[in-house]
């Protein structure tokens, strides 16, 4: 690195944080998840405001590999914690309401998306056509469990019947969205000449969770006071990066080897364990490497040149990715007998999609699934469907009050879901 681009970087960092910062701090007041404004404070920097002057002299073009390059380890880093924190306890404590919600909720947008792809195909299509129509019907599916998780928490909703059932149904429709989109990432041939990478994903996968799992179980087992030293914090970051690596070179992303070394890590007794890698991790993935990924995802958002016909096109994608999931989710719930209203709310989060939809899209244009007109476009739906939740929240259930309930009869009292809809996950 030359002295210019070693400043250049720097001040351009300071400035991603500053902003970042800002106006995140802006979307809470306004009471918005913090990742609008973030999202947001990547596109104000883009192309699309000022014809991309902005973007121009703050970052120039010798420096973007370098953010690139942090930008994937902010991923990575995020995906890892995402696994970190999935549980299965969910899924198997929300009986069947969230497995039939869940699996409503990605097949109905799917199908709706792999229809809205067929219609798209002429103006943005790319030359692979399955992988195109296939990947519309993934990034209408996305719903965002980090995001959804901080709405329910910020509105006191995260142990109440109806927030369990929206974490178990966001943490189902996670795993159903990334093997969807692994599956169409190993058809498309991503890996180019080197294809027959890909048989061994699936030897890859068996060998994290039957060899690599139990043998950290038995580890964990003879460790009962295991705490997070540095040379333990070495292992964690070395296996989540050898993880991630595999993953890209069997032809797969590299999000998906560090999600599967989140979710490979042992769960009963090492909740504290977890728990400070987790607060070691997430400050500065947050305050830093993210919104460096918000900004290399906003530098090619480009909204200057928008006319109607891709005002018409913004406006089918949103009735697609709203209408599929909150139809898929509303009707699935009252089928199981949950009341109107928080049917309603249910779909309401489930339509929430924020960072982990922004991933997937640029996982789509990196591997040239999507254009850039198409992606900007997507991004302006992964920020709507995201920024609708609270408002629409709160006109279903009311101002948030803070208090995060904790007796199972006062919640259901409150939210009037059925008993056996909510299982032992209050």
């Amino acid at each position: 690195m030359t002295t210019h681009q070693t400043v250049s970087l720097l001040i351009g960092l300071a400035i991603v944080v500053v902003l970042a910062r800002l106006l995140g701090a802006l979307a809470q007041r306004l009471g918005q998840p913090a990742v609008i404004g973030e999202v947001l404070a990547g596109i104000a920097l883009g192309p699309t405001l000022f014809q991309g002057a902005i973007s121009d002299t703050l970052f120039p073009d010798d420096t973007r590999p370098l953010l690139g390059a942090l930008a994937a380890v902010g991923v990575a880093v995020f995906m890892f914690i995402v696994g970190l924190e999935w549980d299965a306890a969910l899924i198997r404590g929300s009986g069947n309401i969230a497995l039939t919600v869940s699996i409503s909720s990605v097949l109905l947008p799917f199908g709706l998306g792999a229809l809205l792809g067929l219609y798209l195909m002429d103006r943005h299509g790319t030359g692979d056509r399955t992988a195109f129509i296939l990947f519309i019907g993934i990034a209408m599916s996305i719903t965002a469990f980090p995001v959804l998780a901080r709405i329910l928490t910020d509105r006191g909703m995260s142990r109440t019947p109806l927030g369990a059932v929206a974490l178990a149904c966001a943490s189902i429709d996670d795993i159903l969205a990334w093997s969807l989109l692994a599956a169409v990432v190993a058809i498309s041939g991503s890996a180019g000449t080197d294809e027959w990478r890909i048989l061994l994903a699936v030897p890859y996968l068996l060998g994290m969770l039957t060899v690599l799992r139990p043998a950290l179980r038995r580890m964990v087992d003879r460790r009962p006071s295991l705490r997070l030293t540095p040379n333990v914090f070495a292992c964690v970051l070395t296996g989540l990066l050898l993880s991630a690596a595999a993953t890209e070179w069997l032809g797969l992303h590299y999000i998906f080897g560090a999600f599967l070394f989140g979710v490979v890590l042992p769960r009963p007794g090492t909740e504290r364990l977890r728990r400070e890698v987790h607060d070691r991790l997430a400050p500065l993935s947050g305050t830093l490497l993210l919104p460096v990924f918000f900004l290399i995802a906003g530098l090619q958002v480009d909204l200057s040149g928008l006319d109607a016909s891709g005002l018409g096109d913004l406006v089918l994608i949103l009735l697609v990715a709203v209408g599929g999931k909150f139809v898929g989710a509303f009707v699935a719930a009252r089928l199981n007998r949950m009341p109107a209203r928080q049917s309603a709310a249910l779909a309401t989060l489930m339509n929430t999609r924020g960072l982990t939809e922004l991933i997937v899209l640029n996982v789509g244009l990196q591997l040239g699934f999507l254009g850039r007109e198409l992606y900007s476009l997507m991004v302006v739906m992964a920020v709507v469907t995201t920024a609708m939740a609270g408002p629409l929240l709160t006109s279903l259930l009311g101002r948030p009050t803070g208090n995060d309930l904790t007796d199972a009869h006062r919640a259901g009292k409150a939210t009037d879901v059925p008993e056996r809809a909510t299982g032992s996950a209050v």
